[in-house]
């Protein structure tokens, strides 16, 4: 019952802001309550898992190439982004660091913002990571500047709670402005997959396109509520992450030497391994 309620927690939460908020309307302080009591539910279901335990990951094609870091990887703990909401609970963020590149850091002493063309990430391919069509793609927004110092990144997380969630709830967008551009793959058998975070007019698919793993389907930007530019991942069960549960992934990928099939984790560098590079490992 639990998980079922918890899929419908965005909309408790804006039927109870509209109860909370329209006194001067109905003029019943019982409905009121009612209202606050429906925003504080709705607000504790983000951390109930709509997801049914014990569910097999489902395997991919790494949606990038190069050598990545992991950043709030399910790897590491779940839900990986302190939340369950919009089909979040398994979800990975990717940060491009090349070969040989300083050690990526969360956060800098400065300078206060950098434009999101000094980082690596900026620009990268982004590839589908199964067989799929495109039931949702948008590229309009915004790449801005980084957030990734200390009072840059204060005046993310107010931006994002009190700007970018309460405008996609106000308008019924399923996360868009936090999103910002973003592509979703159906992937059949109820399996729907997530890139956020996109660069501004790189989005190369429209809606109802059929693509192919290792498809490329736009590049790596810092739109939406990103604290620099990388790409944000996850798979869903709903094509609406409004209304989604999160689903569990792994792909096959190369690090500290060793070939694994999960999730890297650990803030440790990983190189995704081909479908061709494994069919080489499999020859020799």
């Amino acid at each position: 019952m639990h998980r079922t309620l918890a899929r419908f927690r965005t909309l408790f939460v804006l039927l109870g802001l509209a109860l909370a908020f329209s006194t001067p309307l109905h003029g019943r302080s019982a409905l009121s309550m009612a209202g606050m009591a429906m925003v504080v539910g709705g607000l504790l279901l983000f951390f109930v898992s709509g997801t049914a335990p014990g569910r097999e990951p489902v395997v991919l094609r790494s949606p990038v190439r190069g050598r990545w870091v992991p950043v709030n990887s399910p790897a590491d703990k779940i839900p990986s982004h302190g939340t369950h909401e919009l089909g979040q609970t398994y979800a990975i963020d990717l940060v491009h660091v090349p070969e040989g590149a300083a050690e990526w850091q969360p956060l800098r002493k400065g300078p206060l913002a950098s434009r999101p063309e000094s980082f690596p990430s900026f620009g990268q391919e982004i590839t589908a990571p199964a067989d799929g069509v495109v039931v949702q793609a948008s590229g309009w927004q915004r790449d801005h500047w980084s957030r990734n110092s200390w009072p840059a990144f204060l005046y993310l997380v107010v931006e994002g709670v009190l700007f970018r969630a309460l405008l996609s709830y106000f308008t019924l967008s399923a996360g868009r402005f936090v999103a910002g551009n973003s592509v979703v793959l159906d992937l059949g058998d109820g399996v729907y997959a997530f890139l956020a975070h996109m660069r501004r007019g790189s989005v190369r698919v429209r809606k109802g396109d059929r693509v192919r793993a290792g498809d490329v389907l736009g590049e790596v930007g810092n739109s939406g509520n990103s604290s620099e530019p990388h790409l944000h991942f996850h798979l869903m069960d709903r094509r609406r992450p409004v209304a989604a549960a999160g689903l569990p992934f792994a792909f096959r990928y190369e690090s500290g030497g060793e070939v694994r099939t999960g999730v890297p984790g650990g803030r440790r560098p990983f190189v995704p391994v081909t479908e061709e590079k494994v069919g080489g490992d499999q020859a020799a």
